[in-house]
C-alpha cells in the first residue's frame, strides 16, 4: 500500500513537473512584447499640449506622456511623407533608403519600395509577429513589390495612394489586395469618413491576435489636408472659438459632380476644422490605450506615438497661428528643426519609467533596431539605426549617433546634418547655395547663421554631406 501511494505521488509529481515545464515554455513564447506605433500625419512639435499647445488640449496622449517617456530631440525621416516613411521602415536614413521623396506615377500610388528592401515588418514577420498596416501607405501601388502585403503585412487596412489620403470622404478604401467601398461615398455625397472606419479596422485587429504577438503600425492620416471633419460632438466643441480666415474659393475642389480630387476642399472654418482633426487623432490613441487596457494586454505591449514631419500649411491650416512648430524654425518640406523634429513618446508599463523624459538625440532610422532590441531578434544589417532601447529603460548604456543626415530632392535640392549641437543646413544644393551653420544648445530657433566663425566645423559638415549621400537614379539629389 506504501508502495503504492509513494508510486501514485512519484506520478503527479512527474506529471506536475511535466506541466509546468510545457506552460513555462507556452509562456516564454508569448513574453515576446506586442509593439503599436502610431504615427499621426504632418502633426508639429508643437500640435500636442503636452508639447505646449494653448489652443487646444490632448488629454490622451498627454496621458500617454504621463504613462510613459516623452522625447524632446526625436526626429522623423524626412520633410514630407514617403521618404519619411521609408526611413522608418527601412532603418535607413535618406541618403541611403529606397524612397527619398514623394515622387507619383499615373494611376493610383506611388514608387514602390524595392522588394530587396529588409523592412521593420519583415523582421518582426519573421520573428514570429502577428503585422498589421493600418491608415496610409504611399510605397507602392496596389500589387507593386512596395505593396504592403509584399513588405511584410500581414494586413493592410487604408489609402495605399497618398494623393488619394487628401480625400477624407473617397469611394473606397484598400483591404489587402481587394477594395472595399465606403457606404455613401461618391465623390459628392460625404457619408462615411474614412478615419473612422481605418480606426475600426485597427481595433479589429487588436481583438483578432491578443493571443498572439502582434506588431501593428498605425500611420494615420489625420491631421494631413484636406480640412475637414465630421459635424459631431468634436468638431462642435471648436466652432466658433477662433476668428476663422476662410479657405479657398474655387469650388470645383468642393465634393461634386465637376470635383477635381487632388485639390483640398474649400473651408469655412479651418482653423475649427484643424483643431477637431488634432482632438480626433486624440481620441484614437486613447481608444488604443483603452483597447490593450480592456484586452489584459497593456503590461505586454509598448506603445508608441510619433508625427511624419512637421506641420504643413495646405487647405487652410496656419501652423503660426497654432504655433504648430512649439516655436522652431520651419515647416513641412523643410529641413529647419520645425520640418524634422517631432513629439515621441513611449509607453511600456513596468519597463519605461512612468512621467520620464528624454533629451536623447533620435530619428526614424532608429526605431528598425529599437523594436528588433525589443523583440529580442536580430536587426537588419546595413541600417544606419542605433537601438534606443536602453533610454527608454533608463539604463546608462545607450549609444550616441556621431551625426545624424537628411535631404530633400525637391525645391532646389535640400541637406541638414546634426553633430552634436552644431546644426548644418543647405538648400539651393543645385545653385550651389552656402552651408548654414548653428549652434542648437545656444540657438534652437536657428536664427543666427555662426558658419563664417567655425571654418573647422563647417569643413566636417561639408564632408559629412558628401559621405552620407549616396547616388539613386530614382531621387538624383
Amino acid at each position: 500500500m506504501k508502495n503504492r501511494l509513494l508510486l501514485s505521488a512519484l506520478v503527479i509529481t512527474v506529471s506536475l513537473i511535466s506541466c509546468s515545464a510545457g506552460k513555462t515554455k507556452k509562456e516564454q513564447e508569448v513574453k515576446k512584447p506586442n509593439i503599436i506605433y502610431i504615427l499621426a500625419d504632418d502633426l508639429g512639435y508643437g500640435d500636442l499640449s503636452c508639447y505646449g499647445q494653448q489652443k487646444f488640449q490632448t488629454p490622451n496622449i498627454d496621458k500617454l506622456a504621463e504613462q510613459g517617456i516623452k522625447f524632446s530631440q526625436h526626429y522623423c525621416g524626412a520633410a514630407v511623407c514617403a521618404p519619411s516613411r521609408s526611413t522608418l521602415l527601412s532603418g535607413q536614413h535618406t541618403g541611403h533608403t529606397p524612397i527619398r521623396g514623394n515622387k507619383e506615377l499615373d494611376g493610383e500610388g506611388q514608387t514602390p519600395i524595392p522588394g530587396s528592401t529588409v523592412t521593420l515588418a519583415e523582421m518582426l514577420k519573421d520573428a514570429g509577429y502577428k503585422t498589421g498596416a493600418f491608415g496610409k501607405w504611399g510605397l507602392g501601388f496596389p500589387g507593386s513589390e512596395g505593396d504592403p502585403n509584399n513588405q511584410g503585412f500581414d494586413e493592410f487596412y487604408g489609402y495605399n495612394c497618398q494623393r488619394m489620403a487628401h480625400r477624407y470622404y473617397p469611394p473606397y478604401l484598400w483591404h489587402n489586395q481587394e477594395k472595399v467601398a465606403l457606404e455613401g461615398n461618391d465623390w459628392t455625397n460625404t457619408v462615411t469618413y474614412a478615419p473612422d472606419v481605418i480606426q475600426k479596422a485597427t481595433l479589429q485587429f487588436l481583438d483578432d491576435n491578443k493571443n498572439n504577438t502582434f506588431f501593428a503600425y498605425v500611420p494615420f492620416v489625420l491631421p494631413h489636408a484636406e480640412l475637414i471633419s465630421p459635424d459631431d460632438s468634436i468638431l462642435a466643441k471648436f466652432k466658433g472659438k477662433f476668428e476663422e480666415v476662410p479657405y479657398g474659393g474655387d469650388y470645383s475642389s468642393d465634393y461634386g459632380p465637376d470635383i477635381i480630387t487632388k485639390k483640398y476642399c474649400t473651408q469655412k472654418r479651418p482653423f475649427a476644422a484643424f483643431a477637431a482633426m488634432v482632438a480626433r487623432t486624440d481620441a484614437y490613441v486613447g481608444q488604443i490605450m483603452a483597447k490593450v487596457e480592456e484586452l489584459g494586454i497593456a503590461d505586454n505591449t509598448i506603445i508608441m506615438f510619433a508625427s511624419d514631419n512637421g506641420p504643413h500649411a495646405e487647405g487652410g491650416a496656419n501652423p503660426e497661428f497654432f504655433n504648430s512648430a512649439g516655436g522652431l524654425r520651419g515647416i513641412k518640406r523643410d529641413l529647419y528643426e520645425g520640418g524634422i523634429r517631432t513629439p515621441f513618446i513611449a509607453v511600456w508599463p513596468n519597463k519605461i519609467k512612468a512621467g520620464s523624459t528624454s533629451d536623447h538625440v533620435s530619428a526614424f532610422w532608429d526605431v528598425l533596431p529599437t523594436c528588433a532590441a525589443i523583440a529580442d531578434v536580430k536587426s537588419v544589417e546595413g541600417i544606419d539605426g542605433i537601438s534606443f532601447l536602453p533610454e527608454l529603460l533608463g539604463q546608462e548604456n545607450q549609444k550616441q549617433h556621431d551625426h545624424l543626415y537628411w535631404e530633400f530632392a525637391h525645391q532646389g535640392g535640400r541637406q541638414a546634418v546634426r553633430m552634436g549641437d552644431w546644426k548644418a543646413v543647405l538648400y539651393g544644393l543645385h545653385k550651389k547655395g552656402e552651408l548654414e551653420l548653428y549652434n542648437l544648445a545656444e540657438d534652437v530657433t536657428e536664427t543666427n547663421n555662426v558658419a563664417d566663425q567655425h571654418p573647422d566645423i563647417v569643413a566636417k559638415m561639408k564632408e559629412i554631406l558628401k559621405k552620407e549621400h549616396v547616388d539613386s537614379e530614382i531621387f538624383p539629389l
